[in-house]
């Protein structure tokens, strides 16, 4: 019984990691319709540095990064730099942390959040694409369409706002090296926050 628990834990992880994007893998395009019901897709914003987040409002660990303002801080930075910033919400009509885009922008307004753009996944085929596994989860997509990081905002996954001050923050750096025309020193990371609720 424990050798097939061990082959079935062998086989989770062999597909996971194929599911996973990897540093270096083309960035898969897109076409998703953002909240004001614009369709939106990679190839619009190719030249540019991309930020992916996956986002879920409800979710404890997103809130951790949003109700401190940490989110929208690095929001503003990096979009303040050129760099397109899109928010991303793959979950399912039904499931936690569906929203329509009237709620959203209530959402955003509240928040005081600077986003590029907030995109409705919520048939998941765009976070399944990209391997999305947690909310939030962060990919950085080179001017050339390359993924360049992959996994978590930050090396402190908890749910205490307290963390945040000392916590390396990934997107942070891959972001400034990035556009210094440096390698990303951390180009993937282990994503932590609550399961993306696809349908």
């Amino acid at each position: 019984m424990k050798r097939v628990l061990s082959l079935f834990s062998i086989l989770a992880i062999l597909v996971a990691s194929l599911w996973a994007m990897k540093p270096g893998d083309p960035a898969p395009d897109f076409s998703k319709k953002d909240i004001d019901g614009k369709l939106r897709s990679l190839t619009e914003f190719k030249g540019k540095f991309v930020v992916l987040e996956w986002h879920n409002q409800g979710c404890p660990f997103v809130r951790k990064h949003y109700n401190s303002g940490n989110m929208q801080k690095l929001q503003k930075e990096v979009t303040s730099k050129g760099v397109v910033w899109l928010s991303v919400i793959s979950s399912a009509p039904g499931k936690q942390g569906y929203v329509t885009a009237e709620e959203e922008k209530e959402y955003l307004k509240k928040s005081r959040a600077f986003p590029t753009s907030v995109l409705l996944d919520p048939d998941g085929t765009m976070g399944r694409a990209y391997g999305a596994k947690t909310t939030p989860q962060m990919v950085l997509i080179s001017p050339q369409g390359k993924i360049l990081y992959s996994g978590a905002i930050d090396d402190k996954p908890t749910t205490e706002a307290e963390d945040i001050p000392g916590a390396k923050n990934y997107v942070f750096d891959a972001v400034n090296e990035a556009l210094a025309g440096r390698a990303v020193s951390v180009p993937v990371s282990q994503p932590y926050g609550c399961s993306v609720k696809y349908e």
